[in-house]
């Protein structure tokens, strides 16, 4: 490809601090979320009893609150699922009882005023398994970035890892901020979808890294930023169309693909737009802090073993 002639970049870098300063204020917003909301863990995570009902009407939530309190089932969470007649029902885990008695206790307690009232689904989740999954689930994105860490410093540049990480952990926190400000329900297929974001982050970093490296060896005369805004114009096509085309699938399934995908398609959503702002801004405006140069991407000229000898001796 034709390198871009300098003057015809956009210059990101010239936006670095207040994309840092803006994205500081988003970690801290996130992580002060957590903190005090915490996550909306679903069933996958806390254990319990998740019972999905059908309503032929719209369906009084605080009608059903107070006919399942009178049941002695008042710690039950109830919420709307999909629409205003199907109605989500998650209990804590009781012991001594199994899930199928409570369910059946539930749909008494429902239909005792004589509404008709079908059962979806009913699932259930020990307490230890839910633990085992927090712990596993945490893990696994720990170990993920670590083992992104070490591939990224020994493919480019320790410069470049630590930029790289800290643009996927700034995704993360970010990412799993929304879920705990707007109190979404947190699974499985929430946690798969924050390690899809994770990959795809990285996908469109090493892109980026990769061209920077290349740059930085043909570009002679120019400094570490502008050849960084060089290649992030290069690379900003492919950027866009990736970053479109994904985003019209996501937004299929978020619109269409029903509510058991709703939080999967919404986390990756926001996940691609952040990821896509952090490739960008993040990993590269970190590799720039930490005084990345020509000579740090120029490999070592090995010598062969007496070639400074002189040929007509």
């Amino acid at each position: 490809m034709r390198l871009l002639k300098i003057n015809s970049t956009v210059k990101f870098m010239s936006l670095r601090v207040p994309a840092l300063v803006f994205s500081t204020i988003l970690i801290i917003a996130s992580l002060g979320s957590l903190a005090v909301n915490q996550l909306n863990w679903g069933l996958d995570f806390t254990g319990g009893t998740l019972i999905e009902v059908g309503y032929p009407d719209a369906a009084n939530l605080d009608e059903i609150r107070r006919e399942l309190d009178a049941a002695s089932f008042g710690d039950a969470i109830v919420q709307n699922f999909g629409s205003s007649q199907d109605v989500l029902i998650r209990l804590a885990p009781r012991e001594g009882v199994k899930s199928a008695e409570v369910g059946d206790q539930v749909m008494l307690a429902l239909r005792a005023t004589g509404k008709n009232v079908d059962m979806r689904r009913i699932e259930f989740v020990g307490p230890n398994v839910g633990e085992e999954l927090t712990e596993q689930g945490g893990l696994a994105m720990l170990t993920a970035l670590i083992c992104i860490l070490i591939y990224v410093a020994m493919r480019f540049e320790w410069r470049f890892a630590l930029g790289s990480v800290s643009a996927l952990a700034h995704d993360v926190i970010i990412t799993l901020g929304l879920f705990s400000f707007l109190q979404l329900e947190f699974d499985l297929t929430i946690l798969a979808a924050v390690l899809a974001v994770i990959g795809y982050s990285l996908n469109d970093t090493i892109v980026v890294s990769d061209r920077i490296r290349e740059n930085f060896r043909k570009i002679r005369k120019a400094e570490s930023e502008e050849i960084i805004n060089i290649s992030l114009t290069q690379t900003l096509n492919r950027t866009i169309i990736t970053s479109v085309t994904t985003i019209l699938v996501l937004l299929a399934l978020f619109f269409v693909g029903g509510a058991l995908i709703h939080g999967f398609s919404t986390a990756l959503l926001f996940g691609v737009v952040i990821g896509t702002y952090s490739s960008i801004y993040i990993s590269s405006s970190v590799a720039l802090l930490l005084g990345i140069s020509k000579e740090d991407l120029i490999p070592e000229v090995i010598e062969k073993e007496g070639e400074d000898l002189d040929p007509m001796i």
